[in-house]
């Protein structure tokens, strides 16, 4: 494993607290788990000569990163991990900041509705809603990128699909970090990194289905679940996970399923890393590096 800023691994160790604090309070309340994974930009540092801007873009709120002499032509529509019912811009706002500092762009990271209160597709419509707020404001949809972790990074994959099914002209760029997509909680690295991933178990994840797909949602709806869409004509993708998380086949599943549908697909899977390992910008050397090449492929377009 490469060397880290920091001399601890502060996202292990992040995602260890949770997971005691939540066995220890099996009946832990909604707004006291949003609490909890709110520290998630713990393990982030700030990023310097990043500003941010609360703002409402297509009825839908969020924070602008406004990184110095940014492109303000150019945008990443950001999108939040956290099963759909935990995380937020606040909690993402450095790790979108970093991002959009390296790429020399804007990000928007969006405050969508989450479950289980707004079950799917209430998170895709904000995010379609969203993108369509930017091009209402002047960005061109080709310079605008979808980007997301986990369960956002779901939601940075389908919102491309939505615009699709509704004829509208798509995002130029995706970029995924750990996409949580199988909604049927088959993937085989849920079982052969189980001991390994700090934070995901097949158990939270079943929480989370059930409280975003709810009981009227077929897990293989492909607006819900990826891996069932046709991918044809979709935007080039960059999608990035680590080695020893349960979901690291989710990202590897829907590499070889858009590979096959002729999709510009660039896969980075990084050893010994936990689940949305770039969250621990400036804090991790394999972080730091991964956000560096995403920097170069975002260039080569």
């Amino acid at each position: 494993m490469a060397a880290t800023n920091d001399s601890r691994d502060v996202l292990k160790d992040l995602y260890a607290e949770w997971d005691s604090l939540m066995a220890e309070n099996p009946t832990m309340s909604m707004r006291m788990l949003r609490s909890l994974f709110d520290e998630w930009h713990q393990s982030t540092t700030e990023p310097e000569n990043v500003t941010y801007k609360e703002d409402t873009v297509g009825g839908v709120k969020g924070i602008w990163c406004l990184p110095a002499d940014a492109d303000q032509s150019r945008v990443l529509l950001y999108t939040h991990g956290g099963g759909f019912a935990v995380g937020s811009a606040s909690s993402h706002r450095k790790l979108a900041g970093h991002v959009a500092k390296a790429l020399g762009v804007t990000s928007f990271v969006l405050d969508y509705r989450r479950a289980p209160e707004h079950p799917h597709p209430a998170q895709v419509e904000d995010g379609v809603a969203a993108f369509e707020g930017l091009v209402a404001a002047h960005i061109k949809p080709e310079n605008i990128s979808t980007i997301g972790d986990s369960a956002g990074g779901n939601l940075a994959i389908s919102i491309p699909l939505a615009l699709k099914e509704k004829g509208a002209q798509l995002p130029g760029n995706v970029i995924a970090f750990s996409p949580w997509l199988d909604m049927e909680n088959l993937g085989e690295t849920l079982s052969t990194n189980n001991d390994t991933d700090a934070l995901i178990t097949p158990e939270l994840l079943e929480g989370m289905i059930a409280g975003v797909l709810g009981e009227s949602t077929d897990p293989k709806t492909p607006l819900a679940n990826p891996l069932y869409a046709d991918l044809t004509g979709f935007p080039r993708i960059y999608i990035t996970a680590g080695s020893i998380e349960s979901l690291v086949d989710n990202a590897t599943r829907f590499a070889d399923r858009a590979e096959q549908a002729g999709v510009d697909v660039t896969v980075s899977i990084a050893e010994n890393q936990q689940h949305v390992y770039p969250i621990a910008a400036g804090r991790n050397d394999v972080a730091d590096e991964e956000i560096a090449r995403i920097s170069t492929w975002y260039a080569s377009a």
